[in-house]
């Protein structure tokens, strides 16, 4: 069996419920970075054993948050002794407007895991761009590199679009075959 960790910082929830939808079909662990950007001990173990680590963060004036930099400062750790090198990587934002800078987001995310000599893993999904295209299709958004969602300002975690849920689920699930074809 496979070892999938999504890593994800949420500041009012929205992150968390994609970590949870993208954990769902990862088949994976959810490990929150708390408000003070740290993780446990037990948390950190886990991201070295996993085989996939997939990391989200809110994209916050075009960028992850402060919470997300201070967690990924801390992982160089893993960086100076390689412990992250050939593991799988994926990531996942979310924002209040469509764009939203949110391409800014996945890119530092998989720099970061170029960093550590990592494989990166993108959504594997054609865009929903017809014109019979509604708001809820899976990645209307359209992103290849990583999941994107967008949600308004004013609207609750509980009001996140489902279209924007499933199309982090099956993104977590393409992460989770990708590990099984490597592992075979």
């Amino acid at each position: 069996m496979s070892k999938i960790s999504v890593v994800f910082h949420s500041g009012y929830g929205h992150t968390q419920r994609m970590a949870q939808a993208v954990a769902e079909g990862a088949q994976a662990d959810l490990l929150a970075i708390d408000a003070d950007g740290n993780l446990s001990d037990a948390d950190w173990t886990r991201l070295n054993e996993a085989d996939a680590i997939i990391m989200g963060s809110p994209t916050y004036m075009g960028s992850v948050s402060w919470q997300f930099k201070k967690f990924a400062d801390a992982s160089s750790k893993a960086w100076f002794t390689q412990q992250w090198k050939d593991k799988l990587f994926a990531g996942f934002t979310n924002s209040a407007t469509m764009n939203g800078d949110k391409h800014s987001t996945l890119h530092y995310l998989f720099t970061l895991a170029m960093q550590h000599g990592g494989l990166w893993v993108g959504t594997g999904m054609m865009p929903s761009n017809a014109k019979a295209a509604q708001r809820n299709d899976v990645n209307y958004v359209g992103s290849s590199c990583g999941a994107m969602a967008t949600t308004p300002s004013d609207a609750s975690a509980n009001e996140m679009l489902p279209g924007d849920l499933e199309t982090a689920r099956l993104f977590g699930k393409r992460v989770q075959e990708v590990v099984q074809r490597l592992k075979a």
